[in-house]
């Protein structure tokens, strides 16, 4: 057997057996800013304060109105902060503005953004004011800056445009708020539509960055935290990546002038950094290659989707 120790280069040592040749980290790749400057509008889709919520919420939430506000607060902070860095670390000279998707139309109408960037939820949506919802519906359905939605954004978006939320075992949200299943943590989704651009340079055979990657396999490797899921692909949405468990894991509408890609995955926390002194559970240790690659890709198409 060959000898190596912590000094021998990896492709030099002799390759470990099945199943401890299985990698669950990727190797290190530098990350070069590709693009010169962006004007990016990123969305806060939780709910501020009792304006935002609906009559179930209040029933439901009885005395607990202010702590979970106080909560949606919380989360919001951390999904706004993972996307206005990932923008910052691909782009030399980023704009970036934060509003609420309440005021999703004025803002773009003010801000003029070449991108906007849907972030998640944390309530079913049946808590959510219906004005403000259907508000929403109006704005995505005529606008033509490209949209990215994220989770909770990609179910706004399906909302929008006449689709339905369930829960992962195909329920109403109120039917099953406490037992329902959730997908979390990483997990594998397949790529039905390989040549769409969103997917360039996911394929990394040539550089050995990622692991065990191939394009016959169309594997991403994603950050997942939902409990909630689109019934179906809406009229003039085409699905280009798929699962087991939630089929509708990635959506694009390509037509009447409009840019709108959406992931039910969080491919914002690329580049959430791994702090083992003062470790979270929104904290991990692993990057999302993949997820970093989509969201460049986003920015680069807005762009030319503009000129």
């Amino acid at each position: 057997m060959q000898e190596f120790n912590e000094h021998t280069p990896i492709d030099q040592a002799e390759p470990l057996p099945f199943p401890f040749n299985q990698r669950a980290y990727c190797k290190y790749e530098p990350i070069e800013k590709r693009i010169e400057a962006v004007r990016v509008l990123i969305v806060d889709d939780l709910l501020r304060d009792e304006r935002d919520i609906s009559d179930v919420a209040r029933a439901e939430w009885g005395r607990r109105v202010e702590s979970n506000l106080k909560r949606e607060r919380e989360i919001a902070a951390l999904a706004l902060g993972n996307i206005r860095n990932n923008v910052a670390r691909l782009v030399r000279r980023p704009e970036t503005e934060i509003a609420h998707f309440s005021e999703i139309a004025e803002a773009s109408d003010r801000f003029r953004p070449d991108a906007i960037v849907l972030s998640g939820t944390l309530r079913d949506f049946d808590y959510y004011n219906p004005e403000m919802l259907e508000g929403f519906g109006r704005f995505i359905r005529q606008t033509k800056i490209p949209v990215l939605g994220i989770c909770g954004g990609h179910q706004l978006v399906g909302l929008g445009f006449g689709a339905r939320v369930l829960t992962l075992d195909n329920r109403e949200q109120h039917e099953n708020r406490t037992g329902r299943p959730y997908e979390y943590q990483y997990r594998f989704i397949r790529i039905i539509e390989a040549e769409d651009p969103i997917f360039a340079g996911i394929d990394s055979r040539d550089s050995g960055i990622w692991q065990d990657y191939t394009i016959e396999a169309c594997i991403l490797r994603v950050w997942q935290n939902h409990g909630l899921q689109l019934d179906r692909v809406p009229e003039g949405f085409k699905l280009i990546a798929t699962a087991y468990f939630c089929r509708n894991q990635m959506m694009v509408k390509r037509s009447d002038g409009q840019l709108i890609y959406t992931v039910q995955y969080h491919l914002e926390k690329s580049f959430e950094d791994w702090d083992q002194r003062r470790a979270t559970r929104w904290q991990h240790p692993n990057d999302s290659r993949d997820g970093r690659v989509i969201f460049e890709n986003f920015l680069l198409q807005s762009l030319r989707h503009k000129q």
